[in-house]
């Protein structure tokens, strides 16, 4: 692998390039993707594979075998506020045949879509190599370079996609201008057993300055704490026992196992930024995913914009790749493609996070008993509300779907 010569180079192995890899060579085009671990275990990624996710499945003819795969079905959401109860999203009305989030390992994802693109002539998968340069020709991306398990390498290719997540290396070279918009929030994110008698829901608790959302993974919670911007040291200095009441006093069913967080090693720390690259394309290279538009944990939609980017990307090249003609008109159309429902979504995480967690997490203990708010009870009073954020959430703003050039197997 130390010089090596292909049609589309993916430089990374996350929803976002493993979909792109895969989609492009079941349309023909010879692809390698690059993953800079040796596999793809790592806790707390993003987890929720959206009803939008499955329906691409299903277009594929993968959906049965998909949920083959072990994961929990999660039909709506509800938030608690003090003692009270809000169901807010309701996915089951959705026009999708999987009106569900199914909550499955990403590492379980993942590894089904590099099995599936294994199974193409054209696809390579190549794990502990990371992208780190470009190779440039006259102002053109014509390739990159980095680090395998051999040492150093190069790629030439006709396209080079970034798809390396939030802290791209690619992107970092690219010379593409970022628009950081910023968050007022970090997360905290941990597991805890699940034992008989939990709340059945998928969902969150708030109180007074302290915000607990809750996953069910079958036989834990992935719980994801939400924090003030920049206060986790604070916290660490208060001591792990503090930390511990604190979610005891949102979760009170977690009280006889919140001491099996034994030491600040089970607690991973997810530094929330939001921010999108302006053009996200120059000649011979394109960003997609995180790597173009980092998204808040909010409505846990990362994951399924990554993979809406992949299809949208696929759909505009896969036959422009295929016959060696792919041009800056192509790049420049998968963004004007995916570039609003990227804006749209981060404006609507901007004022869920401005508007509603950081007056929560600015809320003295004292404040008094906290309620819901009374646009939130409107989804109590009126039901058929809450299928508004299960669209939003669930199926995203203008979702895309496999497309002639790939349905057809060459």
């Amino acid at each position: 692998m130390r010089m090596l010569t292909t049609t589309c180079c993916i430089a990374g192995g996350g929803p976002a390039g493993m979909m792109l890899g895969f989609l492009l060579a079941r349309a023909g085009v010879e692809v390698v993707v690059l993953e800079k671990h040796a596999d793809f275990l790592r806790d707390f990624r993003g987890d929720t594979i959206h009803p939008s996710t499955l329906q691409v499945m299903h277009e594929l003819g993968l959906l049965e075998t998909f949920l083959k795969l072990p994961h929990s079905k999660v039909s709506d959401l509800a938030m608690r506020f003090g003692e009270e109860t809000i169901t807010f999203v309701d996915f089951s009305h959705l026009p999708v045949v999987a009106p569900f989030v199914a909550m499955m390992p990403q590492w379980d994802f993942l590894d089904f879509l590099a099995d599936r693109g294994r199974e193409q002539p054209r696809f390579t998968l190549v794990m502990n190599a990371r992208a780190e340069g470009l190779i440039e020709d006259d102002g053109k991306v014509v390739g990159l370079t980095g680090t395998g398990p051999d040492g150093p390498f190069s790629i030439r290719a006709d396209l080079i996609v970034a798809a390396d997540g939030r802290r791209s290396d690619i992107r970092a070279v690219s010379g593409l201008t970022t628009i950081d918009i910023g968050a007022p929030m970090d997360v905290l994110w941990f597991r805890l057993a699940r034992e008989p008698g939990d709340p059945a829901q998928t969902g969150g608790q708030i109180a007074n300055g302290r915000l607990l959302v809750t996953l069910d993974r079958g036989d834990y919670w992935q719980c994801a704490f939400v924090i003030p911007k920049g206060r986790f040291e604070a916290l660490r200095a208060a001591g792990l026992q503090a930390f511990r009441n604190g979610i005891a006093s949102l979760a009170p069913w977690f009280a006889n196992r919140i001491d099996s967080i034994a030491d600040w090693d089970q607690i991973k720390l997810l530094t929330v930024s939001i921010d999108r690259l302006e053009r996200w394309w120059r000649p011979g290279l394109l960003c997609i995913g995180d790597a173009a538009h980092a998204m808040s944990p909010i409505g846990g939609v990362g994951v399924n914009l990554a993979v809406q980017d992949a299809v949208a990307a696929a759909n505009r090249l896969a036959a422009p790749l295929r016959e060696g003609r792919v041009s800056d008109a192509d790049l420049a159309a998968v963004q004007a493609r995916r570039e609003f429902p990227a804006k749209a979504t981060q404006r609507i995480q901007v004022i869920a996070q401005n508007r509603i967690i950081s007056p929560l997490l600015a809320r003295p203990d004292d404040a008094g008993p906290l309620g819901p708010p009374w646009l939130v009870r409107l989804f109590e009073w009126l039901p058929p509300l809450r299928r508004i954020p299960a669209r939003v959430i669930g199926l995203g703003i203008r979702p895309e779907h496999i497309g002639p050039e790939l349905a057809r197997r060459p």
